[in-house]
């Protein structure tokens, strides 16, 4: 077979292939995994939740009125309100969050403290390790208890160790620890294994001197009925403030639904955009197929003329040099396919970058390598089958 004949020449111009396959595999595997990661993380605070948050943003673009992280707009009272004025709430969450310095036993950190309440681990898929969680009842008598993350813990503590009955002091104040989270996961500000919760009313009354809460978690009883308690808590919440013009609320909501498609969109941007560079280097091989295909042409002219005159027909030579443009293409994109699982599996490994190689990412690389085979060599088919066989013969 000719593709055997010029072994260099073949393996570079399925070298052109199998890049561009690999590169497209592994792209796709990278983007597909990190809207995997978003999606997760995003889940991971929860399900089917509407937050709630103090100030409002005008629009894109334009000023804020009051800094989400300043603004002191919302209240405890509003969140028992939500709780028990609107339907279909299956619990509602308030939070009170800043950072503060934590000691204990000559160490010190500085973490995140979120005063909350009982309901906080059914909302947000908290789980406690050890001990027990914030009661309604800590939040009533304003108890200076904390639970602690496993990575707060670790800073404060020590790895391993059990705090349940020690304790810490949060901003100079004395705090019990009465309990530790399960391991969860996270990175940056997002890391709920890296905070400490305290009652909501120690929190404003001890730590931040004030009754304002800066987060309201609620979560529906099912997702389709978000839409409709996302309008009716906003309703509420514009008639406790007395503003009758919602352009004017001092609130926002978010919807986690809403949130997980931005994210998504976002994601599958990021995906096709990688996948689209990497698409380029298929171009170039493709192009490094018709290049090869038109040389071969050129050095068997002769062979092409002899086989027309012994009554080879357009048809026999044109399928003869097409089939050995698609082997090219289907060894390339073999080898290419297993060379980008490779690839993402090693971005994962050692990069710890999350990957997901798909089916369809596959099928597609397989589809586009037949379909470079038949494009890029359709053009020398055709040109040797329309040598004239006397021409060939006579060519030197």
């Amino acid at each position: 077979m000719a593709l055997l004949a010029n072994k260099v020449r073949s393996v570079l111009t399925i070298l052109g292939i199998v890049i561009g396959i690999a590169s497209v595999i592994a792209m796709i595997a990278i983007g597909q995994g990190s809207q995997g990661t978003i999606q997760s993380s995003i889940q991971s605070l929860g399900s089917n939740l509407i937050l709630v948050m103090p100030g409002m943003q005008r629009g894109v673009g334009t000023q804020i009125s009051q800094g989400r992280g300043s603004a002191q707009t919302l209240t405890l009272e509003d969140a028992y309100a939500i709780r028990d004025e609107v339907d279909s709430v299956e619990a509602v969450a308030p939070e009170l969050s800043g950072r503060y310095q934590v000691t204990a036993k000559g160490t010190n950190t500085n973490t995140s403290i979120v005063g909350t309440t009982s309901s906080y681990p059914s909302i947000r898929n908290v789980e406690i390790d050890s001990g027990l969680f914030i009661s309604d009842q800590n939040v009533g008598s304003m108890s200076k208890v904390a639970v602690l993350g496993p990575t707060t813990r670790d800073d404060v503590f020590g790895e391993g160790v059990d705090p349940v009955g020690q304790t810490i002091r949060i901003n100079q104040i004395d705090f019990k620890v009465i309990g530790i989270t399960k391991v969860k996961g996270g990175s940056g500000f997002s890391n709920q294994d890296d905070m400490i919760f305290v009652p909501i009313t120690t929190a404003q009354q001890f730590l931040a001197g004030n009754d304002r809460v800066s987060t309201i978690s609620v979560q529906a009883t099912d997702q389709s009925v978000m839409m409709q308690m996302q309008s009716d808590i906003t309703s509420l919440l514009l008639s406790r403030h007395n503003i009758s013009d919602s352009t004017l609320a001092d609130f926002s909501t978010l919807n986690q639904t809403d949130i997980v498609a931005a994210a998504t969109s976002v994601a599958d941007t990021f995906t096709t955009l990688l996948a689209s560079v990497a698409a380029i280097s298929l171009l170039v091989g493709g192009i490094g197929i018709m290049n090869m295909m038109l040389t071969t042409v050129t050095e068997r002219t002769k062979e092409i003329g002899l086989r027309k005159a012994i009554g080879a027909k357009r048809r026999d030579i044109s399928s003869q040099f097409l089939a050995e443009a698609v082997a090219l293409t289907f060894i390339g994109g073999f080898i290419g396919i297993i060379l980008g699982w490779l690839v993402s599996w090693g971005v994962h490994k050692f990069g710890n970058i999350a990957t997901q190689v798909s089916l369809s990412s596959i099928i597609l690389a397989f589809c586009v390598s037949a379909g470079i085979g038949i494009i890029f060599g359709y053009y020398p088919a055709r040109r040797a089958a329309r040598l004239n066989p006397i021409d060939a013969l006579r060519f030197e």
